[in-house]
């Protein structure tokens, strides 16, 4: 009996299976290389990172710094004249009151010139007395002569004055007539020629004594700065204060302008701070500060800045604006909020590691289901010990990595591991 023999379909025939199957897996390898996520990966487990949340608070624009405490005002001690160091009457630590002396030089070569000073006084005083008595001397003289003059020209002119009238009724010749006018005439020549040169005496002789005048008074002037010198070689202190220091010992010889030691005024304190460089044009006169102490919270305010910067740093002095610790001591150290602008609402990222690792460019984002974090550009503005101020890039509610970034060499997605 004949059997109807059944075509084979040729779809299915294993030729063109294998070309199904390899048509296939070519079309994932093109979806994969233009379609698939090709983001580098690493491993990472969450107890080695630290993950935050960002949030929207207020942020406190300040510092932390370190304040060491010094007296509102230190005044340095000198040597205002050279000399041997005799005798030490104050020591250092002690309090001194204004006038007090601390030490006592000596100095020979001082004494001597004073010694030669008071003579040349001397000598200008007594030529001064001899010339105001030369003086006087000559004006009495002057005066007498004038007397004279003036006796001997009434003479004459009477005699003239008489001859004129004999003349004129012609009892007497004509030459005694004009010898008579002739001596009146010389006569009172002589007078004034006595009289101007009396006055020409007087002002020279009153030249000499106001230069001889001068001259004593520049020496008495002299005589009383070396004299100063001399009080000088006692080394009083200036203020009232506390001897903070007090270097040269006994016997050591000192010379002019030499640091002898330091006056602290305790009156009040100030903090001298030292800021990093990053914040010398935020930081300016005026600006608020505080810190607790002992349970209580004090106020301050930068009253001075210095312009030197010194290995990163520079340095403001600050002063307390309400009341000072009654028990504080020079160089003490108190940890300081300084503020440099007001509060505001800010979205905040919680300081970190990451910063040091991107500069604060970027962050890992960790993904809500908290399998993965993928790398996001960010943008930092403020900053404080707590908490940096995002300006873009995340929102509050958000988590992300904020440990160092150091080991993760900058791949595209840290896969989350427990």
């Amino acid at each position: 009996m004949d059997r109807v023999i059944e075509k084979k379909n040729k779809l299915l025939s294993k030729r063109n299976i294998w070309l199904m199957v390899g048509g296939v897996l070519a079309a994932l390898v093109v979806y994969n290389i233009f379609f698939g996520d090709k983001s580098s990966k690493l491993n990472v487990e969450k107890e080695k990172i630290t993950i935050e949340t960002i949030e929207k608070d207020v942020f406190k624009d300040y510092i932390a710094v370190i304040g060491t405490v010094e007296p509102i005002k230190t005044i340095y001690l000198d040597a205002v004249e050279g000399g041997r160091v005799e005798e030490i009457m104050i020591d250092e630590g002690n309090m001194v009151e204004k006038g007090d002396e601390i030490l006592r030089l000596s100095n020979t070569n001082l004494i001597v010139q004073i010694s030669n000073n008071e003579a040349q006084v001397a000598r200008a005083i007594n030529e001064l007395r001899q010339a105001r008595l030369q003086m006087q001397q000559q004006k009495l003289n002057n005066e007498r002569q004038l007397i004279d003059l003036r006796r001997e020209l009434d003479q004459q002119r009477r005699q003239y004055q008489n001859n004129q009238k004999l003349y004129e009724n012609d009892h007497i010749s004509y030459e005694e007539y004009k010898q008579s006018k002739e001596s009146y005439e010389a006569t009172s020549r002589k007078f004034e020629l006595f009289r101007k040169a009396q006055k020409q005496d007087s002002i020279f002789r009153e030249v000499q004594i106001q230069g001889l005048e001068k001259s004593v008074d520049r020496l008495e002037k002299s005589a009383d700065i070396v004299r100063e010198k001399l009080e000088n070689l006692n080394v009083k202190a200036p203020v009232n204060g506390e001897l903070a220091s007090l270097v040269p010992e006994v016997g050591q010889v000192i010379n002019y302008g030499t640091r002898i030691g330091k006056i602290n005024i305790l009156d009040d304190y100030k903090l001298n701070v030292e800021i990093d460089e990053h914040y010398i044009a935020r930081v300016r006169r005026g600006l608020p500060g505080s810190f607790d102490y002992t349970g209580d919270s004090y106020g301050l305010k930068v009253t001075k800045k210095y312009p030197e910067v010194n290995q990163g740093q520079f340095t403001v002095d600050m002063e307390f604006t309400n009341h000072t610790p009654k028990d504080i001591n020079i160089g003490q150290t108190f940890r300081i909020k300084l503020e440099l602008g007001q509060s505001k609402q800010a979205v905040l990222i919680p300081r970190g590691g990451f910063y040091q690792s991107t500069g604060g460019q970027w962050v890992y984002v960790v993904d809500e289901s908290g399998d993965f974090a993928t790398k996001r550009n960010i943008r930092i503005g403020r900053q404080n010990p707590q908490y940096y101020e995002v300006i873009e890039g995340l929102r509050p509610g958000e988590k992300v990595i904020v440990s160092s970034y150091d080991n993760f060499n900058e791949v595209d997605k840290l896969m989350l591991r427990e």
